[in-house]
């Protein structure tokens, strides 16, 4: 092993512990804020498939990350604040968001790393949302307010070790080998368990 594999490893799994932990710090949060006030308002914007389907897409479209949906899915059926088949609902709407987001993209010939793309990525949600948490958590002094100042930070943290995941796997767009690879499947179900292999490990489908 290499030198340059050992790093990228190493950058893998520093972001999956990242990612963890971010994921941990945001469930306790939630689990302190949980009140039958926002499972009500949860049950309601959730209670039929079309409605959590709807949802999903529109956080996604928002926050422009199908990933950050789905923790945050996640996070509120650890919770205890919703249940497992009002999350599908979500999850599933949450793929059809990052999808519309993906048309725009391609439609309006916006570069992804410049201009109003720039502006909406995950890096800049996840240092307004860092900022805006350690405000809450260092500066006011409510237990609302320092449980919402923990879930936006746990949201900062995991949503930094995505990225980290996302970074550490990046030079294998260099790599001959693995353009290759990803360019020789001629049976789609191998195309597709590939697709799903990727995103796993890279964390973003629009990627």
């Amino acid at each position: 092993m290499n030198i340059n594999t050992l790093i990228l490893i190493l950058t893998l799994m520093s972001g999956i512990a990242l990612f963890l932990y971010g994921m941990m710090v945001m469930g306790d949060g939630l689990k302190q804020m949980a009140g039958n006030k926002l499972e009500l308002i949860l049950y309601k914007l959730t209670n039929t498939p079309l409605k959590g389907l709807m949802l999903g897409a529109a956080v996604t479209a928002i926050i422009q990350s199908s990933s950050a949906t789905t923790v945050m899915v996640v996070g509120f059926v650890n919770a205890g604040m919703m249940k497992v088949t009002q999350a599908i609902g979500i999850i599933m709407g949450a793929n059809i968001g990052t999808s519309i987001t993906g048309w725009i993209l391609c439609l309006s010939y916006i570069d992804g790393k410049q201009g109003i793309a720039q502006l909406l990525s995950t890096a800049t949600l996840s240092a307004i949302v860092a900022i805006v948490g350690i405000i809450f958590r260092m500066f006011l002094k409510k237990d609302w307010q320092h449980a919402l100042g923990n879930i936006m930070l746990g949201f900062a943290i995991l949503m930094i070790g995505m990225q980290t995941m996302s970074g550490s796997v990046a030079p294998l767009k260099e790599s001959e080998v693995f353009i290759n690879a990803l360019t020789s499947f001629n049976n789609p179900i191998l195309g597709i368990g590939f697709g799903i292999l990727l995103t796993a490990i890279i964390q973003s489908a629009s990627a």
